[in-house]
């Protein structure tokens, strides 16, 4: 037994540092090492928890859906990467992903999701039928967003809609169903997803041009910047909305003012169109996450 137990720990020791690399490798596939994609995934989720349930949810549901969200943007990026590994070699921001190097194989990529699919149906058993039925959809929309970038001018629209079903989702979890008000923090965070992932696009633009990639900052062109201000507008009036349809006092509202200076140094840093602005404004929307979410804490 104690010589069987030594073999193992000098093979251990022999292959760690290959195992340790295939490890990083996979952390990389699924962006460990930038969780802005969580991030903004996470706020508009812990939004509808809150709100659905009118304070903290049970520690159930929120383990269930925090998880949830780490998985369902885990899934998304290797199945994106695994569709875009042909594309992303010629966008100077994608061209050292791990798959479109060549470091990590399709098929372990595909292992890599079928664990990944396989952990979220676990979590999503643990609630409710309609929740369930919703998961089902969110799969299709993680499914069908990265080709849309092939096919329209408007994936930031499809990303929108996958980025906000953990809202109606929470409030299935929550309370069995789907109030009309759950529907509008929806549309508020679809056009907040629209106005960050547009931003995003800003920066790979010339890329996607060359490649044929479409998007919504090819679409608008040079009136981007206006018709982000205006959508920017139009997503404060949603947020505001948000507070009378759920009785939300002056904490939110505070919150809401706050994030009015945030929103205007977004424009300040897209107003040249530098790569490195746009990417800095998209990051800068994890704060509005964030501000909101402490608003509907300190109100609730």
């Amino acid at each position: 037994m104690a010589d069987h137990e030594g073999r193992f720990r000098q093979g251990l020791r022999r292959h760690w540092p290959t195992l340790r690399d295939r490890l990083r490798l996979y952390g990389r596939l699924i962006r460990l090492e930038r969780p802005i994609g969580w991030l903004l995934l996470l706020w508009p989720t812990l939004w509808a928890l809150w709100l659905a349930n009118e304070g903290m949810p049970s520690w159930h549901l929120l383990c269930v859906f925090v998880a949830g969200v780490f998985v369902a943007r885990a899934l998304g990026v290797v199945i994106n990467d695994m569709l875009d590994r042909k594309l992303d070699p010629h966008v100077a921001r994608t061209r050292n992903r791990p798959l479109a190097c060549g470091e990590v194989s399709v098929t372990e990529a595909g292992v890599i999701a079928a664990c990944l699919a396989m952990l979220a149906l676990l979590l999503v058993l643990t609630t409710n039928l309609l929740t369930v039925l919703l998961a089902i959809l969110a799969a299709a929309l993680i499914l069908l967003y990265p080709l849309m970038k092939r096919y329209t001018y408007l994936p930031q629209v499809f990303l929108g809609c996958a980025f906000g079903w953990g809202i109606p989702m929470a409030f299935a979890a929550s309370i069995g169903s789907v109030p009309v008000n759950a529907w509008l923090i929806f549309a508020t965070n679809m056009l907040w997803t629209l106005i960050y992932d547009t931003m995003y696009a800003m920066a790979d633009r010339e890329d996607d041009l060359m490649i044929g990639i479409k998007s919504t900052a090819i679409l608008l062109d040079d009136a981007d910047r206006i018709i982000l201000g205006v959508m920017q507008a139009m997503f404060l009036m949603g947020l505001y909305s948000i507070g009378l349809q759920f009785g939300l006092g002056a904490p939110y509202r505070l919150a809401l003012a706050l994030i009015i200076p945030l929103l205007c140094y977004q424009q300040f840093l897209i107003r040249k169109r530098a790569p490195a602005g746009c990417l800095k404004a998209f990051l800068n929307n994890n704060w509005v996450g964030l501000i909101v979410f402490i608003g509907i804490l300190a109100t609730q």
